[in-house]
């Protein structure tokens, strides 16, 4: 087991040829590949700087780099144009696209008991550990697993082996993790590395990726105090350790605790980055430890178009509205559609408020008919902006017509909570 490379602080401010000597120092001790499979994040998290890293790494390796897979999990596959936008250099014949449907293959499975012992007796099912068939099938010698720790709604902290066992995925293993983490409830994760969700992942690599030749790249990625996005660590290992130091620094540098509570908060969804409800609830989870009881929470969204990403998970957002969690649990037991479909029932219980706190949805292509369909209240998106202006509202508090506000430019860069919502 090997640490490569580890360097960061919550002040750093890492330059390109800062990230081009820390990569390049760690693939020099790797030592000689000759079959390399990289696995990035897709343009979800394009602030990772994982796409300059996988351009970096294929400047480093050349045709050695024979597949390029984003790691979609139930995500869209990425555009030329997203492709050349992230990944700059990097040929596009290389890329590959994960069917989460299809694609995948079953290493082992994580047993009923082991999930029923962590999830403290919420859930009992068995867990297959899958992944995309390129990475047991692809005969590399090395997997470059590359992207973002921060805190995440599913897991605790995004990264290290959830982008290989939900980001190349399959349908179960993706359904049955995020319905573990909503169940045992997202507001005792959020933040934390140690999680009954990442035990599972955990479980899975220790018994059944031993073989696979994988390498952690990890980035952990901040404003500085002129709003500009900085890399303030590189952490490059083959185990948990480089996890570990990575969400270490995650908590300091992404994680927000606040001295009072949030009675308005406006979030601004770029819409380069945010298209769906399914993605653009960061607005909704990353926030709601900060919020007070009947606070509002504005959404604007200029560019979402629809809830799911994938056309049968849309369908049953639609049917069923971000209805909270007695409501979701209750429909599982009935409908097997959504049964069949557990990350949709993660997914509404996720975006509920729970009935404690108002939930604006300001949309830039959804219907005031949609929106109050799935149980949010609807904004007009120019009425909003015009009020709550992106252009001049910074992050954090600000006053807006004798109002004070907290405004959020990228709630996907961190995690916000008033420090008596967050007990340890």
């Amino acid at each position: 087991m090997s640490l490569y490379f580890a360097a960061g602080s919550p002040t750093t401010e890492m330059s390109d040829d800062d990230l081009r000597n820390a990569l390049f120092s760690a693939l020099d001790a790797i030592g000689t590949k000759n079959k390399v499979l990289a696995l990035p994040p897709d343009f979800t998290r394009f602030h990772s700087q994982a796409g300059r890293l996988t351009e970096l790494a294929w400047e480093y390796y050349g045709d050695r780099i024979s597949d390029v897979l984003p790691a979609l999990g139930t995500h869209k596959p990425m555009t030329d144009d997203e492709i050349s936008t992230m990944y700059g250099a990097v040929p596009k014949r290389l890329f590959r696209v994960h069917d989460w449907r299809n694609d995948v293959v079953t290493l082992g499975e994580v047993p009923g008991s082991f999930i029923h012992e962590v999830s403290e007796g919420k859930v009992d099912y068995p867990w297959p550990a899958q992944v995309n068939k390129l990475l047991r099938d692809g005969g590399h010698d090395l997997i470059l697993s590359i992207g973002q720790v921060v805190p995440h709604e599913v897991v605790g902290m995004a990264n290290y082996n959830k982008n290989i066992f939900v980001g190349t995925g399959g349908a179960l293993g993706i359904h049955r993790s995020h319905f573990l983490g909503a169940v045992y409830g997202m507001e005792r994760m959020m933040g934390r590395a140690d999680t009954p969700v990442r035990r599972v992942l955990n479980y899975a690599g220790d018994h059944f990726a031993k073989n696979l030749p994988i390498v952690y790249v990890q980035t952990v990625v901040g404003k500085n105090d002129a709003g500009k996005l900085v890399v303030r660590g590189v952490y490059i290992g083959d185990d948990t350790e480089c996890f570990d130091l990575a969400a270490a620094l995650a908590l300091q540098v992404n994680f927000k605790m606040l001295d009072r509570e949030i009675k308005k908060a406006v979030v601004f969804l770029d819409p380069h980055e945010f298209r769906s409800t399914w993605l653009g609830n960061k607005s909704v989870y990353r926030t709601r430890m900060a919020l007070a009881d009947n606070a509002e929470l504005i959404v604007l969204a200029p560019g979402v178009h629809e809830f799911g990403e994938d056309g049968a998970i849309d369908k049953l957002i639609r049917q069923y509205g971000y209805c909270g969690t007695p409501r979701a649990l209750e429909a599982v037991k009935k409908d097997p559609a959504l049964a069949g479909n557990l990350s949709a029932a993660a997914h509404l219980i996720h975006g509920s408020s729970e009935g404690r706190f108002t939930i604006r949805y300001c949309p830039g292509h959804l219907t005031r008919q949609e929106i109050e369909s799935v149980h949010f209240e609807y904004g007009d998106l120019a009425e909003y902006t015009k009020k709550y202006n992106p252009e001049t509202l910074r992050d954090g508090w600000n006053m807006v017509d004798g109002e004070e506000i907290f405004y959020i430019s990228n709630p996907g860069l961190g995690l916000w909570a008033y420090h008596d919502r967050f007990k340890d």
